[in-house]
């Protein structure tokens, strides 16, 4: 049997003119590409966790340190960090941390890292807040709240 020469067979240059259903390859790339919706509902839920949070840390730090100044107790300020003000801290602090990945989310980064950054920036800032906190209740049990009148330092 003798081989059959090979034939030269010419292509169009647009191969959907001569056959509309011919969809090039390429066409199929950009529905591979997947961008999710930004999560508009956790930042706002974030935000209004935080701020709850902070209104019950507000009340609950206000009514420890009256209840303090009334009595004036052997138990000092510092130990009223406890959990009753730990946990709307706690709030405070997961409604941050879910605002900050969900304003870093909505700028397009990926969710994973969006909580990579805010996570360890919220746990440190916090960190740096409690401390804080520490200290200027300590300086309030020594010297009274004209310790910390910042209006006397004008003269």
């Amino acid at each position: 049997m003798a081989a059959k020469p090979l034939t030269r067979v010419a292509y169009p240059r647009n191969p959907v003119s001569v056959n509309p259903t011919f969809v090039p390859h390429t066409l199929f790339l950009m529905y591979y590409y997947y961008i999710p919706e930004p999560p508009y509902f956790l930042f706002v839920a974030g935000l209004l966790a935080g701020l709850a949070s902070g209104f019950a840390f507000e009340k609950t730090l206000k009514m420890l340190v009256n209840d303090w100044s009334k009595n004036r107790s052997s138990r000092t300020l510092a130990n009223l960090k406890g959990t009753q003000l730990f946990t709307p801290f706690l709030g405070i602090s997961g409604g941050v941390c879910i605002f900050l990945s969900s304003g870093v989310e909505i700028f397009g980064v990926p969710k994973l890292l969006s909580y990579v950054i805010s996570l360890p920036l919220t746990v440190f800032i916090g960190w740096l807040v409690w401390y804080q906190l520490g200290q200027v209740l300590k300086q309030l049990e020594k010297g009274g709240s004209k310790a910390l009148d910042l209006d006397s330092f004008e003269e």
